[in-house]
């Protein structure tokens, strides 16, 4: 009876998994994408490093959850990983009934593709989404809350500057295949490896396409390919300043043309029985992959200077 008990537990755990929010990126891709911003803020404003540390250590979890992990380093490496662990917070406290906010990790701006019946419904983004989040943690650090509280905020505004760019974040598909959404590919399986029978849903295969190691020293040394390969002078989109232009405007439109293939993209609903990727598929999503990964890298350092001059 134990064994069938654990069977079932472990079933419904991952029927969870594959119909509830997903994570952005995954935890290791959040923290390449904060070491990003740190070592920009490194070269450019180190100051600006020196305060938001300062405020991210007055942080409620700090003494529990951070400072065991960060001890023994070097000052320059506990700084950066501090930066990675905030980044991938919002995601390490998912259930705490204090902290978590399912709902601000995304939006589900609706896709209805070409062809598709008018009586397919596409119905407007919930009231509470990821530009609200951000907003409303952007007024908290602003503000002249107590440290604890920006730092909570922080965690959050590094977070969602990872969650905004990638593009299922963004999104709901809607078609007869999928009449009440796919829940940002959550519902929309798929076979990345034709000759492997593995089946996988399209939104974790899009969190995990950069980085599935979350330890610090590879988080960081993605994050320091990525720089290498990817400088700011090459990412015209640093231009545009505001976030909900990067959500609707840059990731929504992305889902559209790159994720979805404008509708093409053949998806199944058996969680079982996914369908093939493309074959030029992998190699077009890891690139977009990486330019989103680093300008969300580039804008956190960007909103910290603004913010913490």
């Amino acid at each position: 009876m134990v064994p069938m008990i654990r069977k079932l537990l472990i079933l419904a755990g991952a029927t969870m998994l594959a119909v509830g929010p997903s994570l952005a990126w995954n935890r290791a891709g959040h923290m390449a994408m904060a070491a990003i911003a740190y070592d920009e803020l490194l070269r450019a404003a180190p100051s600006t490093v020196v305060r938001v540390v300062t405020i991210l250590r007055q942080h409620p979890q700090y003494e529990s959850r951070w400072k065991p992990q960060v001890a023994g380093m070097s000052e320059q490496d506990e700084e950066r990983y501090l930066f990675m662990l905030a980044a991938r917070w919002p995601d390490d406290v998912r259930g705490d009934s204090q902290f978590d906010h399912p709902e601000w990790h995304y939006i589900n701006y609706p896709y209805r593709p070409p062809g598709q019946p008018r009586s397919v419904p596409a119905p407007d983004p919930a009231g509470e989404n990821i530009v609200t989040a951000f907003q409303r943690n952007v007024a908290i650090v602003q503000s002249a809350a107590a440290d604890d509280q920006k730092a909570v905020a922080l965690c959050w505004i590094f977070h969602l500057m990872g969650d905004s760019h990638q593009p299922l974040h963004t999104v709901a598909l809607f078609t007869t295949q999928f009449p009440d959404g796919d829940r940002g590919g959550n519902l929309f399986y798929i076979r990345p490896d034709p000759s492997n029978p593995t089946t996988q849903n399209l939104h974790a295969y899009w969190d995990n396409i950069l980085l599935t190691d979350d330890h610090y020293d590879a988080a960081r040394n993605r994050a320091v390919g990525l720089e290498n390969t990817r400088s700011r002078r090459s990412l015209a989109e640093l231009a545009e300043p505001h976030f909900e232009t990067w959500v609707r405007h840059e990731s929504f439109k992305l889902a559209i043309s790159a994720v979805y293939r404008k509708g093409k993209l053949k998806g199944s609903t058996d969680r079982n029985h996914g369908i093939s990727l493309p074959p030029d598929y992998h190699a077009a999503s890891e690139r977009i992959a990486e330019r989103r990964l680093v300008l969300s890298g580039y804008r956190l350092a960007d909103f910290l200077r603004t913010n913490f001059p």
